[in-house]
């Protein structure tokens, strides 16, 4: 029985977003400038589109929040899209203003578009794409701040950066990554309009994005998402949807364009012999305890965090919308068509970073409560430091 649970609505164009985040317990500290700052890293980053220059997202805290404390009720988010204006009528409600804007009838490769609207048994494509597309993510990110800040009461901190973008990367080992590196490259990727901590990387990253726009091209890329200050014991060995790792793979998988993911060494361990790839136990230097000397696993064992660092790393392929359009089929007359064109990103990876943080905040904190439970913030710390001294 998950303990956090949340819902999204609303269209990319439509008057705004709506987040609805139950589970938080009681009397946790909330401001809107903690959601705000997250809302502004996501739509930060070199390769973005024309949407980012017209939105500024910010959150309206608007249920389950009494001056500034939470009350354990549910809490509910609103962010106003400000291309509302434009669409009024395009993507009003009201019945009477069927037919204002054109049906959109040229599907994007890669894109929901197609299986969409035969799924749906829709004739104008905009029905699907308003949903599926990634300004969903919006809301996310905001539902995630939430749940980070749970998180950070108890000495949980998650961060990221990007390690490639296109055929340009980074040359990294995730399990050599101890918490100090974490945080540092986490620190030098904020300064970053690539996301990405190594200054030299970065530039020909840009590099990168500036000749696929020339192309008239997308390109995807990869990023890394972690967590220090995991306490072992979330998640579970005993059923299959219970285990970490597959909880934090579904949520990665969800974030759209993201089609790989790989926990602390992935695809690398698959290629080593068993020797080399398992995290060798220590007793710790000081006092009672264990330390690894490595994270091959990423912090997780037999789907339960282990106390190291949190590591996931995900693959986002290139956004589909391409500047050049692909090949397509008009679903109305079967004739061949080239692909609609629907103002879009370069790149998006580094926004992926910020939107995989707040699903990683979303598992933990999940995971944190359903092993820690609390009605209130204090309830559940009283029955985490009880757990911490039982270790």
């Amino acid at each position: 029985m998950f303990k956090l649970r949340f819902l999204t609505a609303g269209e990319s164009h439509g008057r705004g977003l709506v987040g609805i985040i139950e589970g938080i317990p009681a009397n946790l500290e909330i401001n809107p400038e903690d959601i705000d700052r997250e809302l502004m890293r996501r739509q930060a980053g070199f390769g973005r589109g024309g949407r980012m220059k017209i939105e500024a997202d910010r959150v309206e805290i608007i249920g389950g929040v009494r001056w500034g404390l939470t009350m354990g009720s549910p809490l509910a988010l609103f962010i106003r899209n400000r291309d509302w204006e434009n669409w009024r009528r395009g993507m009003s409600p009201a019945r009477e203003e069927r037919g204002s804007a054109p049906p959109v009838t040229r599907p994007r490769p890669g894109h929901a578009d197609l299986p969409g609207v035969l799924k749906y048994g829709q004739r104008d494509i905009r029905n699907i794409l308003e949903r599926s597309s990634a300004r969903e993510t919006a809301m996310r990110v905001a539902v995630g701040a939430v749940a980070r800040r749970l998180l950070e009461e108890f000495g949980i901190a998650v961060g990221g950066f990007v390690t490639a973008i296109g055929d340009v990367s980074m040359e990294i080992e995730p399990s050599q990554l101890m918490e100090e590196d974490l945080r540092s490259l986490s620190a030098a990727a904020e300064a970053s309009e690539l996301r990405c901590p190594e200054a030299d990387t970065a530039a020909r990253m840009r590099e990168a994005v500036e000749r696929a726009a020339e192309g008239g091209y997308s390109l995807g890329g990869t990023f890394l998402v972690y967590a220090v200050g995991v306490p072992v014991g979330l998640g579970s060995h005993i059923q299959w949807d219970r285990r970490l790792d597959a909880r934090l793979a579904h949520a990665f998988l969800g974030i759209q364009a993201v089609k790989g993911v790989e926990i602390g060494g992935g695809f690398e361990m698959s290629r080593r012999p068993g020797a080399e790839v398992m995290d060798e136990i220590f007793p710790a230097s000081t006092g009672r305890g264990f330390t690894r000397k490595t994270n091959h696993s990423g912090g997780i064992e037999g789907g339960i965090s282990n106390g190291m660092p949190v590591v996931v790393r995900a693959a986002m392929k290139p956004i589909p919308t391409q500047r050049r359009p692909l090949r397509s089929v008009d679903i109305e007359t079967g004739g061949t068509v080239e692909a609609a064109y629907e103002r879009s990103d370069v790149c998006a990876v580094p926004a992926a970073t910020v939107i995989g943080e707040a699903m990683t905040a979303l598992v933990l904190a999940d995971a944190f409560l359903e092993k820690f439970g609390g009605d209130s913030v204090e309830e559940t710390r009283r029955n985490y430091e009880g757990f911490l001294k039982s270790l």
